[in-house]
């Protein structure tokens, strides 16, 4: 490696770098779990530290290519969100969800594009490239910030969210290429062309997406690959095979990859096990390189430059243009006054719109730098706003509910000598704030579940525990005298 250089850069330091990058990045999910801080909002932090305004002073402007690599990694976390979805969960809601990912995100450009228009004083037409760019909301924002709590919502209201934030990428991305396209002048065929180009996007997108995931299917069960960590490989190559391939025929890969996730993680699959958890592994190196590469491209001085254009239109967007959007896709009783709040709330912009936004660079569209300050910004806002206050949020208008999934009672199924113990945690006891793996716990004791505030937790090694946790959990009689010392109250259930 040595002489290797890369733009003035070793090779050396381009790997020190981007490991040192990856690192801080994996090590900050501690503070999104530990204080519901979204994960992307400190990756984005990150990148901006490190690039030409931070202390990293990396310089980095490459918008072409930041486009690329924010587009494989968009169409993997998609795959990923839609292997890890549940059919039997999402039918159900289907309409509503269809209804949100398209009404409800052309709704939202159309109604902030206009308001842009007069608002910014901006071309009705550039209004309208901006509106798009910014309309749909992020699958991995969302899929983030309802995990990171373990928030128990209401119903179905949870798939629902999942299934417009996974599926409304295609809608996005197909308003502002056409409106790109018109304001460039380069496509004069009219609306009616555009709306023909747009069913076809669709149509290949679920059509091969399907047939695109029955395939991975039968070839991941019948390739006979004697190593069994080749099949995730395997299943990677296919995925950025089928995004690529019905993106170049001009059908939607987004949409296409989605689909395919949805019928591969629905299906009888070998080595399914070992394939979920790669592919939630690949998801999250995706999230980081695309939030990373993001906050490498912002110039923080410049975001300060417009901050109350970008604060005026990220409050429009949050207080009039999702409202509007929600009430016009999920009209009456498709949703009640809570649920209606709630799904109003949670329209966060994440990736997706910073990735669009470098398509008018990419162009030479006049003032682009602009439009990416000025959605940079938005989303900025969207994800500190709303991300943040969505626990709260939840609570307040009472879309959450108590798990019902509390572990059974085990009286008559122990072990011959362990007893069923209760535990609840002081605010002095030696286990608070804790992993379990480093409290040295007496040998044979066994927890099964941790009842926090109104919801149930399964225990795991890496699982913190807090001041008035309850714990459930086998051991033996005599380990009780430590456990209280640990814990500060254990007791057995009679």
């Amino acid at each position: 490696m040595i002489g290797f250089q890369f733009q003035n850069h070793s090779l050396e330091s381009i790997l020190l770098v981007s490991s040192l990058l990856l690192i801080f990045s994996v090590l900050s999910s501690r503070i999104s779990s530990k204080f519901g801080v979204p994960a992307l909002l400190l990756f984005l932090a990150i990148g901006m530290l490190a690039g030409s305004e931070g202390p990293g002073n990396i310089a980095f402007d490459n918008y072409p290519l930041s486009f690329a690599i924010g587009s494989v990694c968009l169409a993997i976390i998609i795959f990923d969100g839609g292997l890890q979805t549940s059919w039997k969960s999402i039918r159900p809601i289907l309409p509503l969800g269809i209804s949100l990912s398209f009404v409800g995100t052309v709704v939202t450009g159309i109604a902030t594009g206009l308001f842009a228009h007069y608002a910014l004083n901006l071309s009705l037409t550039e209004g309208l490239l901006l509106g798009a760019i910014v309309s749909s909301t992020d699958a991995a924002a969302v899929f983030n910030i309802l995990g990171a709590k373990s928030l128990a919502l209401k119903g179905s209201l949870k798939q629902t969210l999942e299934f417009e934030a996974g599926s409304n990428d295609p809608v996005a991305i197909f308003l502002t290429v056409s409106v790109l396209s018109l304001a460039m002048n380069k496509n004069n065929t009219g609306i009616t062309s555009m709306i023909l180009m747009f069913v076809m996007q669709g149509g290949i997108g679920l059509l091969v997406g399907w047939l695109g995931g029955k395939g991975i299917r039968w070839l991941i069960n019948n390739v006979g690959i004697e190593f069994e960590g080749l099949y995730s490989v395997l299943l990677l190559g296919l995925v950025i095979c089928l995004f690529a391939g019905v993106s170049a025929v001009g059908g939607s890969g987004f949409l296409a990859v989605y689909v395919a996730g949805l019928v591969v993680g629905n299906s009888d699959l070998l080595h399914k096990n070992t394939i979920v958890r790669f592919s939630d592994g690949i998801a999250w190196i995706a999230q980081i390189l695309v939030f990373l590469t993001l906050g490498l491209l912002c110039y923080p001085s410049h975001l300060l430059l417009l901050w109350k254009e970008g604060l005026i239109l990220a409050l429009f967007m949050m207080f009039v243009a999702r409202p509007l959007s929600v009430l016009i896709a999920a009209p009456g009783s498709a949703l009640d006054k809570s649920q209606r709040l709630f799904v109003s709330w949670v329209g966060l912009r994440g990736a997706a719109p910073i990735i669009l936004a470098t398509l008018p660079m990419g162009a030479g569209f006049p003032n682009s730098e602009y439009y990416f300050n000025l959605v940079f910004f938005v989303v900025l806002f969207s994800v500190i706003a709303q991300g943040i206050s969505i626990p709260w949020v939840a609570k307040k208008v009472g879309v959450t509910e108590r798990l019902k999934n509390k572990p059974l009672r085990t009286e008559g199924l122990l072990p011959s000598g362990f007893i069923t113990v209760e535990m609840e945690i002081k605010e002095d006891a030696l286990a608070v704030d804790r992993r379990i793996v480093d409290l040295s716990l007496p040998g044979g004791v066994l927890l099964t579940s941790i009842e926090r505030e109104d919801r149930f937790l399964i225990p795991r090694g890496d699982t913190i525990l807090l001041a008035g946790d309850r714990i459930s959990g086998l051991a033996r009689p005599s380990s009780l005298e430590s456990l209280e010392e640990v814990f500060g109250d254990a007791r057995p259930v009679t």
